[in-house]
């Protein structure tokens, strides 16, 4: 059987302290790899977003020179559109630990493409599709809030058409410590990310690696 390694790192994002911010695993691959693969190194990770970068190029740039990469991010049991704190990993990975001294560089994605910005040593902009979400009403949606939220008061539902994902606002008189921000899919699946909102993002990067 042939054998290959495949260098993985894990990422705390938004955050300066080591086991804490959000984990993301990051795969750099020289060469991609088949998608069942991509499933099973996910799964092993066991964390909410393993992203998986390559060189989107002619074969002839790397890691450290090129500015076109290709992004894809796996959950431990499927493949998702687009995540937010993945990507700032993947960007941090490749501007910090993979030496790319460009100040921009471009991820394509199943969402378009996203941008990662240096911003001198110690930040990283990322420039992520607006999407702009619109009020929302359906008959099931009361079932739907009620599967994400339960009985927290909801302040404002509104559905991005592109994404298909419903932005969930709560009361304002609940504190950041519970979940402000969280998104589901119209069919009524739970995707969670707290207190955080992936359509335009601008973060530390002084990230830990372990």
């Amino acid at each position: 059987m042939e054998q290959f390694s495949v260098t993985v790192f894990v990422v705390d994002a938004f955050t300066n302290e080591l086991f804490s911010g959000n984990p993301a695993a990051v795969c750099c691959l020289e060469n991609d790899i088949p998608d069942t693969l991509k499933s099973k190194i996910a799964a092993e990770m066991n964390l909410s977003e393993t992203a998986f970068a390559t060189i989107d190029t002619d074969g002839s740039e790397t890691f450290e020179k090129s500015t076109k990469f290709g992004l894809r991010w796996f959950t431990p049991s499927h493949e998702v559109d687009l995540c937010g704190h993945a990507t700032l990993a993947t960007a941090a990975v490749i501007f910090h630990k993979l030496g790319n001294k460009e100040k921009t560089i471009e991820f394509k994605t199943h969402s378009g493409i996203l941008k990662a910005i240096q911003e001198g040593e110690s930040s990283i902009t990322l420039d992520f599709p607006i999407n702009p979400p619109a009020p929302f009403e359906a008959e099931n949606l009361p079932d739907i809030v009620r599967i994400v939220v339960g009985n927290l008061e909801i302040q404002e539902v509104q559905h991005s058409a592109t994404t298909k994902k419903l932005l969930l606002r709560l009361a304002d008189k609940y504190n950041r410590f519970v979940n402000s921000r969280r998104f589901a899919s119209a069919s009524g699946a739970v995707q969670e990310h707290a207190d955080r909102s992936v359509a335009c993002c601008v973060a530390n990067s002084d990230l830990y690696y372990k």
